[in-house]
């Protein structure tokens, strides 16, 4: 099969918030990666992520959505969010915010977000934040825990996903989709430091298993499931799979309002190869069944993709203990995802089939770890934020 989706596009990860979306609207880059002890060699898993929304509603000071007298007088947020922290033994979730006032974006491509000592490019990552447990319990509408870090770290995007549809020009057809996507890094290399709570941690090329993509738009998706890794190994050889990776994302899209059936796009570049599961590939007529499960002490996702050359079973776990809820604000002001699961420690087995004279053909059958796992759902209420 010919390149389909492994197309970078630097210009898809522009600032996205113009026209409409510029009173309406979300923009953000989020990174995932492996990094190690300095002092012990343990992996820890972290992400960082800038969020920024509804930039023409800035005001002097960060709008909080979720602040009482905001909502009675109607006002919706707009802030730069610098989200940064890690999942496993002591799980964190760390926000600062800053006024678009005092945020410096590159309009075009390649983008660049800067606040004060925080910064955002293709390349470049560097930032710190701290909340003390005072300031954590003070202020629910900051959506975070308590705690610091502290990063500086370059990123090289080796393999993308290029999802296409409706996107194709970054500014043409904005409003068409609801939520859109762009994986310019599911397989980025990274390289710095990270101080977490005071303990320094070493990010290596070949050891960071990195991630980065972004999402832009009007609203979120409900349900919201996200899969990834590249640390991939054969079950038949038993060999690393040392040039793959399978990103799997989407939910219930909703285009020109109207939501669709329930929908996932996803690919696997395997060794060169790819695979590709997206929905809105028409003439591929690809098929999915995808479930959720969150009994007992770990969340299980089950995902079957299908086309007309191939399919791929994804079957996915993470321990609850490993996991947070993550938080965000929609542009309208409201929170709706208060159960948005979201791990970095996942594991799992991914079955991966040729179709050859109509019967399935087994590629490889793939044992992954280190996943990006997300799953949520309106309506899934635990206002405390307790996912033991």
């Amino acid at each position: 099969m010919k390149e389909i989706f492994n197309i970078h596009d630097i210009s898809r990860n522009e600032f996205m918030l113009h026209g409409p979306l510029a009173r309406h609207g979300y923009d953000w880059w989020w990174h995932s990666f492996t990094a190690r002890d300095s002092e012990t060699g343990a992996e820890k898993p972290f992400f960082i992520e800038f969020f920024i929304c509804n930039p023409a509603l800035a005001e002097d000071k960060p709008v909080f959505g979720q602040l009482p007298e905001n909502k009675a007088e109607g006002k919706r947020p707009s802030y730069l969010m610098v989200k940064a922290g890690c999942w496993g033994e002591g799980r964190a979730q760390l926000h600062r915010f800053f006024s678009l006032k005092d945020v410096k974006i590159c309009g075009r491509a390649p983008y660049k977000i800067e606040a004060d000592d925080c910064l955002a490019s293709e390349t470049v990552l560097k930032g710190r934040i701290s909340i003390s447990s005072e300031e954590s319990a003070a202020h629910p509408e900051w959506m975070c825990d308590s705690g610091s870090i502290e990063f500086d770290l370059t990123v090289d995007k080796k393999i993308a996903f290029n999802v296409g549809y409706g996107a194709s020009k970054p500014l043409r057809n904005i409003e068409a989709f609801a939520m859109y996507w762009h994986a310019e890094g599911m397989k980025s290399a990274y390289s710095g430091t990270v101080i977490f709570n005071g303990r320094k941690y070493t990010v290596t090329p070949e050891t960071s298993f990195g991630y980065a993509d972004k999402n832009w738009g009007r609203d979120f998706t409900s349900p919201w499931v996200w899969l990834s890794s590249n640390c991939l190994k054969s079950r038949i050889t038993g060999k690393m799979l040392e040039n793959s990776v399978f990103d799997i994302g989407g939910g219930r899209p909703k285009i020109y309002f109207v939501p669709l059936d329930r929908r996932l796009l996803g690919v696997f570049y395997y060794e060169g190869k790819e695979y590709d599961f997206n929905f809105s590939h028409v003439r591929m007529k690809v098929k999915t069944e995808f479930s959720f499960d969150e009994s007992g002490d770990k969340v299980v996702w089950n995902v079957r993709q299908e086309n007309n050359y191939a399919v791929m079973e994804t079957y996915v776990t993470c321990k609850k203990k490993d996991m947070l809820f993550v938080n965000y604000e929609a542009p309208d002001g409201s929170k709706k995802h208060n159960r948005l699961w979201n791990g970095g420690n996942g594991t799992g087995i991914i079955k991966l089939y040729d179709k050859v004279g109509g019967r399935l053909e087994l590629v490889d059958e793939i044992e992954a770890t280190r996943i990006g796992c997300e799953y949520g759902e309106y309506g899934a209420n635990n206002e405390n934020g307790d996912n033991t």
